[in-house]
This record gives C-alpha cells, sequence and structure tokens, in this order.
C-alpha cells in the first residue's frame, strides 16, 4: 500500500513539474505578447558590434525577425527602410534585422542584395528567436518594443493593413518624449 503510495505521488509530481513547465504559447505561435516585458538577450551584429537589447532602453525598437530564405520577409524589408527605418531613425528608432540561423557571410550578401541600411543580427539556432515565438514557427515577424522595454505591437507575415497599424504605432511612440 505504502509503495503504491509513493507511484501515486511520484507521477502526481511528475505531472504538476511537466505542466508547470510549458510555455503558454499566444496568437501565431508567440511566446509573448503586447504588455510583456520584451526577453532580454545580446545582439551580435554583422558588424561585429554586440550589445544587449536592454541597452537600447529610452530608444523605440523594432525587431524584425528574418532570414534570407524567406520570400515574405524580402517582400517586407524594402517597405521596412523606406517607411519606418528612414524616417524614423534620427527620432529614437533602432531597427534591427534578427536574421535566422545563418552565417555571417550569408547575412552580409543578404543585406547587401535587399539594400538595406539598418543592422542585420545573427541569430544561431534561432535562440533568439526562441525567446519570442516557438522554434518551429514561421519567421516572418515584428516586435514592437517601447521606450521602458514592454512590448506595444506584433506581427506574423506581410499583410499592408497590419504593417501600416505596425507604422503608427511605432510613429506614435515615438512622437512620446
Amino acid at each position: 500500500m505504502k509503495r503504491l503510495f509513493l507511484v501515486s505521488l511520484m507521477v502526481l509530481l511528475t505531472g504538476i513539474c511537466t505542466f508547470s513547465q510549458q510555455k503558454i504559447v499566444y496568437r501565431d505561435d508567440y511566446l509573448v505578447k503586447v504588455g510583456d516585458m520584451a526577453p532580454d538577450f545580446v545582439i551580435n551584429e554583422v558588424g561585429g558590434k554586440s550589445y544587449k537589447l536592454s541597452d537600447l532602453r529610452g530608444k523605440v525598437v523594432m525587431l524584425q525577425f528574418t532570414a534570407s530564405w524567406c520570400s515574405v520577409c524580402r517582400q517586407e524589408m524594402p517597405f521596412i527602410e523606406k517607411e519606418i527605418w528612414a524616417p524614423g531613425k534620427s527620432s529614437g528608432l533602432s531597427v534591427i534585422g534578427i536574421d535566422r540561423d545563418e552565417p555571417a557571410d550569408k547575412v552580409n550578401k543578404f543585406k547587401s542584395d535587399m539594400k538595406i541600411t539598418y543592422p542585420l543580427a545573427l541569430d544561431p539556432g534561432a535562440d533568439i528567436f526562441g525567446l519570442y515565438a516557438l522554434k518551429e514557427a514561421g519567421v516572418t515577424r515584428n516586435v514592437i518594443i517601447d521606450r521602458s522595454g514592454r512590448i506595444i505591437f506584433l506581427t506574423r507575415l506581410f499583410d499592408r493593413e497590419e504593417f501600416d497599424r505596425m507604422k503608427t504605432a511605432i510613429f506614435a511612440e515615438l512622437s512620446k518624449k
């Protein structure tokens, strides 16, 4: 009887531990939601510059999760460059493309091919991506972070209407001093 109780207790505790370790998954396979503090990580730009996301507090930050093989990312990037980065960079905006699991030489070529001027950072193993969304989820995503480090907008794929709402959110946040 004592043995049965111990086995039952072990099964129950294992179940509780497993349940408590499960991630909460939100819309579009995000692991974060609007209002959350953005998970911190080290940004390693392909040019060699390294810093933490938290070092950018005081700026509005756009994380653009991307990859050279992603056709939707390639479609969206010129709009980010022209409509968000170019007009926003002098107002306290940081745009950082987080390239999913590709080597530096490929990321540099991707940046050159796309003719973008905002920095691209490396994400070996998609570990940064995995802080924000399920690793098996699709890559095309944008995370907008306010000056205090809170997430204020999330996108998935490239939809012009959603992109315009994101753009409005970014410039509204930039106008707050």
